[in-house]
Order: structure tokens, then C-alpha cells, then sequence
């Protein structure tokens, strides 16, 4: 099996989002698990903009992180650091999802690309909080 067939059946059969935005925050790349795991097809994601899985209370400290991002060419999110954030599908439901990132530099050295590879943790997330909701109740 050579390199490009292998990186085709991972992109196809990635069950986990990936999502790939330009400099700008637009989609220009959306796995069929990233569809399973926001609820929008491919064709209604590609050019838009992130904002359509960001719930809007994030967005202004999203696009300022991204920005610098971009900007600096420096992310705190590389090395394969997970972060937890909320998010919002196309129903309108929210989910906590894990994501890390790879940046696509172009010829200059400049990111030109983020690769958001993305997992619904909501359930974890919502047990979590149980658990410590009931420890704190246990422990008063």
C-alpha cells in the first residue's frame, strides 16, 4: 500500500472530524466525521466559515486566537496538545468536543492552514461533571 492510498482510506475512514480552514476561517476540508460528528454534508461546510460549529458566547476569543495564530505563526495547541472545547451542531445542540491541530506552513515558512482533527466528548464530559457534582455533595 503506498503513501497516498493509505492517506485516502484515513481521510475516508477517519471517524473523528477533520476539519482544514484557510487563513481566513474558512472550511476547505470536512470528513465524513466531521459530518457525523457536527451534522452538516460536506457541501454545506466547505467555505464556510468556523463560526458554524463555534457557539457564538466563543466566537470573539476564538477569531482572537486564531488571528494570532495566523499572525504569529505560533499556536499553543501544537505537539499533538489536546483542548476541550464547546461547540455547536447543525441542530443546534451543543457538544464538548477535543481537538488538536496541525498547521500547514506554505513555501515562506507563513500558515496557510489549520488541521482540526476533532472527537465528541460529550458524554465524558457530562459524567465528569456528574462525578464531581456527587463528590462534592458526598464530601459536604
Amino acid at each position: 500500500m503506498n503513501h497516498d492510498e493509505v492517506a485516502r482510506k484515513l481521510l475516508e475512514g477517519l471517524p473523528d472530524a477533520l476539519v482544514i480552514s484557510d487563513r481566513a476561517g474558512k472550511i476547505t476540508f470536512w470528513n465524513a466525521g466531521a459530518e457525523r460528528v457536527f451534522g452538516f454534508t460536506e457541501s454545506e461546510a466547505l467555505g464556510c466559515s468556523l463560526d458554524i460549529i463555534t457557539p457564538e458566547r466563543f466566537r470573539e476569543r476564538h477569531w482572537s486566537g486564531y488571528e494570532r495564530t495566523m499572525r504569529t505563526g505560533r499556536t499553543q495547541y501544537g505537539a499533538g496538545d489536546l483542548l476541550s472545547v464547546p461547540a455547536i451542531r447543525k441542530d443546534g445542540r451543543a457538544i464538548s468536543v477535543q481537538f488538536s491541530i496541525t498547521p500547514f506552513r506554505d513555501d515562506k515558512g507563513e500558515i496557510s492552514a489549520l488541521a482540526a482533527v476533532m472527537r465528541d466528548v460529550t458524554l465524558d464530559f457530562e459524567e465528569r461533571k456528574q462525578l464531581r457534582k456527587a463528590l462534592r455533595e458526598a464530601t459536604s
